[in-house]
């Protein structure tokens, strides 16, 4: 693998349509796999629901895990990200694929980047530097387009 260490400071865009998309694709597949496991895998509860009980409530982790972290750690980024032609990668702008650490602590803050449906992960690209969320922030990482990356290999 050619790796490329900047020696510039790569301009972020904030992409809040592309990331936006990026983060739906990705959830709309990790929740539709979480209900199809629990109606097929639960049992009933006393709420008139289905519960994953004991190992079989750790698959719908694990797929988590898979599609958030694995494959950005794996391919460089999530499904959505390659969808709609974004990378993240380290804050110092090496194009590289992120560790797992960066990676993990990335989407470990999802939840407070999509709370009340995104709003603050937008504010917070809007309002620093390099465009990122928190969980960009946590994790030392930035997300730019594919595009920008192979432009600056030539």
């Amino acid at each position: 693998m050619n790796e490329t260490n900047l020696t510039y400071k790569i301009k972020t865009e904030p992409n809040i349509g592309d990331r936006f998309a990026a983060g739906l694709v990705d959830y709309i597949i990790i929740y539709a796999v979480t209900f199809f496991l629990i109606y097929t895998l639960g049992e009933p509860n006393d709420e008139g629901g289905y519960s994953l009980n004991g190992l079989p409530g750790l698959i719908p982790i694990a797929f988590w895990l898979f599609m958030t972290v694995g494959l950005e750690i794996g391919f460089g980024a999530t499904l959505g990200n390659s969808l709609v032609g974004l990378k993240p990668i380290p804050k110092n702008g090496t194009n590289r694929k992120l560790t797992f650490g960066e990676s993990f602590k990335r989407h470990l803050l999802d939840p407070i980047d999509m709370f009340f449906f995104g709003l603050v992960g937008i504010i917070t690209i809007k309002n620093t530097d390099l465009n990122q969320r928190v969980g960009d922030l946590w994790a030392k990482t930035i997300v730019v387009p594919i595009k920008s990356l192979n432009e600056s290999k030539n």
